[in-house]
Formats: C-alpha cells, structure tokens, sequence
C-alpha cells in the first residue's frame, strides 16, 4: 500500500518521525569537536551494552542511538522501555583524561548537560534527582522523565547512556509516577532538534570539566548541579546496599558528587551509592 507520500510501513507514524541520521551526522560531528561518529539504529537491547563491547576499536566521541531499546537498563539493573521513536535512547564513549577518582562525576555531568539542553531546546524546567533521574513536572507534580547511566568499559574509557521519554502520551506511561517532554508542555518534541541541544551541551560541559582537570569547583559543575538539584533541601530515605536505611535532610554535595544527608541525630553522612526517595516536597 501507498500514499501520496510513499510507502506505509514502518515509520507511518507521523507523530513520532524517525531521526534524520545524516542531518544530525552533519551537524555534530565536526573536527574540532567531541562527537567522531553518530549511528542511528532502529532497535536494539541496550545501547549501553552495544557501545561497551565496541569500545576496544572506537575513539573517544562515539555515539549510538535507538530508535528503540528492548532491554534498557537503568541503574540497580532497572528496565526502560517505551515505545519506538518515542524517546531518546542515547549512549556516548567517553575517555576522560582526568584523574579516575573525578570520574563519579560523569552521571552528574551528564544530567546537567541534558537539563541545559532541553531547557534551549524544549522551553522546559527540568530539575535533577540525585544522582541520576530528570523530573518534570506534569499536572504540578514532579515525574520522572529520564535517566543516566555510566559505565566503565575497560581501563580508559566510559559509556553514559541517557534516556528522555519525549512523546510517551498518558495511556503509554509505563509506571504512574513516570512523565515525559509532552506531558510536561515542553514547546518542541522534535527529536532531532533535542538530540542536538543536548550532545551539544554535553560537549560543552565535557570540554570545560576536562580543561579544570575533572575538578568540580573549578569547573563549575558542583554548583551547576546544586542549582538544579530537586533533592537538595528535601528530607530523603537513603537505601543503602546491605539493606540499610537512612533518614534525614540532604543538604549538600561534596567535592566527591556524594550526596551528604543531615540525620536527626545531629550529624552527617555522606551517601555515595544507593536508592534515594523523597519525602517531602519543597516549600
């Protein structure tokens, strides 16, 4: 069957396009920046686990994204799913040449790159959980849009994949407290716009926090995060490994990106990996 546009098939669905491969080739990958190779695939398990095991013959700046992603992984081997075309299902090969123990930062680079451009991009307010989830808010009330995830694959080199449900309606939204870009009102949905803003604010970050030699302060990255920080101010229950709890006020980063809760019993603790839930809203 045909229209008067071409063939039905696959990408029949005006709503979600599929992305301009080239377009975006043309616009990213330039001599003197980040991003050496963007391949675009119509579906795969995890482009996490794709790029990782192509690390050993990649240079630093590949970039992989699916149309689709079958068993996206979010941190704690959490799955992501939504519907083709609906999202941004991206991941990058990074070689930091900082000192490793400045690698942690990574996560939380990223989701400040990918706030800073949805915000040019989408006309949209996004905020950051620590240490890795982007909420919007949908209705007054904040959801869960996105997430990042770092990898080290081998000893000089790091996949960050991140995710962004773009076009998810409500009837499509896999858990109630999740959102998407459309949900939240954002003022573009076009993905190759997006996708752009946001490799490019990733650049950017990427170069800056490299130049001040990965340190946070310098480069600005602790404070950029803070600002954006929804779990900053908030009281949390922090869930440990070894099934252990903690409950308290979050109130700071440290120079390490941990996350630094304020107990009831008058001291502090820092929390580097873990569940974080709020259990209050701001003022």
């Amino acid at each position: 069957m045909t229209t008067p546009q071409g063939p039905v098939g696959r990408w029949s669905d005006l709503d979600r396009p599929p992305l301009n491969a080239p377009a975006l080739r043309r616009a990213l990958v330039q001599p003197d920046g980040l991003w050496t190779s963007l391949d675009v695939v119509p579906a795969t398990g995890s482009t996490n686990s794709d790029l990782a095991a192509r690390a050993g013959e990649l240079p630093e700046g590949a970039v992989l994204v699916a149309e689709e992603q079958t068993s996206g992984r979010g941190r704690l081997d959490r799955r992501w799913t939504a519907p083709a075309r609906s999202g941004l299902f991206v991941s990058v090969l990074l070689r930091p040449r900082v000192p490793v123990e400045r690698w942690g930062w990574l996560p939380l680079l990223t989701g400040v790159a990918v706030a800073t451009g949805l915000a040019r991009s989408a006309g949209l307010d996004t905020s950051l959980k620590w240490p890795n989830d982007l909420l919007v808010s949908v209705d007054g009330a904040e959801r869960k849009a996105g997430g990042i995830l770092a990898e080290r694959a081998g000893a000089d080199a790091v996949v960050v994949g991140f995710g962004v449900n773009v076009s998810l309606r409500a009837d499509e939204l896999p858990v109630p407290t999740a959102g998407s870009l459309l949900l939240a009102g954002a003022v573009s949905t076009d993905r190759d716009t997006l996708l752009r803003a946001v490799l490019r604010s990733l650049d950017d970050w990427y170069g800056t926090w490299e130049r001040a030699d990965g340190d946070p302060g310098a480069s600005g990255l602790q404070a950029a995060y803070a600002a954006g920080c929804a779990t900053l101010g908030r009281r949390v229950r922090a869930e440990l490994p070894g099934e252990r709890t903690l409950e308290g006020e979050a109130v700071a980063l440290d120079g390490d990106g941990r996350l630094v809760v304020a107990t009831e019993g008058g001291g502090t603790e820092a929390v580097g990996a873990g569940d974080i839930v709020h259990l209050r809203t701001p003022a």
